[in-house]
């Protein structure tokens, strides 16, 4: 049997949500012994964070974007990723991220081949006229647009009148407990320090709760040269909170963390599909995250296996985590019932749903 093609496309895999999806989805494909996979990185700094498959073909551009001569080495990167794919002659591409689809979707015009996109950001995000005006000439020209939620299938139906708009939500790893690892009293957040997460007021919240014996511990780097641990550490001595609010910065282990804390909080107002999330609810973590346009409210249910408090009413965030912190019986509850929630995310089925939409083998079945 000939093997099928797919080339997966993406500016870099460094640690972040949809780098890890693109991870776990050449994994899987790269099982498949009907696939031959080959992933490209064209980005600016194509690092790879996650790792990948031993018999996954990666190509990197051979030569060092500089910010200095930025116009020629975007032509040069879009020339490469024009190259190689011809080179690579798939039945099929997949590209990830909603600043860089309309750069694919340039490059391989005229290949007259089916390139799927995905947008993995929050649909209401806001872009500049230049990248809007790209967006609503190419986006309809794609074969297809995977989108995170229902919410986004909605406003992108809308907004590109595209007719092939498929929901597939993110693959969620499954995290077991691990012998030798013992619960603590922590509240843990895990997300790069930008702005639009607020860490800033979760960590005032929760310095205003005064709870002794728990800990706040953050997981995440400083991301888009916002330089936003500054601040926080900032936030921390102001307060003398060395003691019990920890910045951990960026960690592959970050199992580790989920397994040892008790409540998972998240202070983000702008989402796609936030992978955290499904990671601490997959290991047994009652989540208070706020109800942004699109993301939590796929995964969290009010008051059954989390809480989802209305944009940024702090007020009733820390109510809900104080909640969560002195009711034991109530944290064990929802946290059992997270875990049971988030199967329906499972990395099998949600890989499979991918394989089956991009490489058309039959309808996606039981859409999230």
């Amino acid at each position: 049997m000939e093997k099928r093609r797919v080339c997966l496309v993406m500016p870099t895999l460094q640690a972040g949500g949809s780098e890890r999806v693109m991870s776990e989805l050449a994994g899987y494909f790269c099982q498949k012994e009907n696939l031959n996979v080959e992933l490209i990185l064209y980005g600016k700094d194509p690092e790879i964070f996650y790792p990948v498959p031993e018999n996954l073909k990666i190509h990197l551009p051979k030569s060092e974007f500089k910010d200095r001569f930025r116009f020629y080495y975007t032509i040069e990167r879009l020339l490469f990723l024009r190259k190689t794919v011809r080179k690579i002659k798939p039945d099929t591409v997949l590209s990830f991220g909603e600043l860089w689809n309309s750069f694919v979707l340039i490059a391989l015009a005229g290949l007259h081949l089916p390139v799927y996109i995905s947008d993995r950001c929050s649909p209401t995000r806001s872009f500049n006229a230049f990248h809007t005006l790209l967006r609503n000439l190419l986006y309809p020209g794609a074969a297809g647009i995977i989108v995170q939620t229902r919410k986004a299938q909605a406003i992108y139906q809308s907004k590109f009148r595209h007719t092939r708009i498929e929901v597939i939500g993110n693959p969620i790893r499954s995290i077991e407990p691990r012998n030798g690892l013992k619960k603590e009293n922590i509240v843990l957040m895990v997300g790069r320090l930008i702005k639009t997460k607020h860490q800033d007021k979760l960590i005032e919240l929760f310095i205003r709760l005064s709870k002794p014996g728990w800990k706040l511990v953050i997981v995440g780097y400083d991301h888009l040269k916002q330089n936003n641990s500054q601040k926080l550490r900032s936030i921390i001595a102001e307060n003398n909170a060395q003691e019990y609010v920890y910045l951990e910065g960026k960690k592959a282990n970050v199992e580790e963390y989920y397994l040892k804390s008790r409540i998972f909080a998240f202070t983000s107002s702008s989402e796609g599909f936030p992978n955290v999330i499904g990671e601490a609810m997959s290991a047994g973590l009652p989540a208070v995250a706020f109800d942004c346009t699109a993301g939590p409210s796929e995964m969290i249910t009010d008051g059954y296996n989390g809480f989802l408090v209305p944009l940024f009413d702090y007020a009733q965030f820390e109510e809900k985590l104080e909640k969560l912190m002195i009711d034991e019986v109530l944290r064990e509850k929802l946290g059992a019932n997270a875990r049971d929630s988030i199967k329906r995310f499972s990395c099998e089925k949600v890989c499979n749903d991918f394989y089956e939409f991009i490489l058309q083998t039959g309808k996606v079945s039981d859409r999230v």
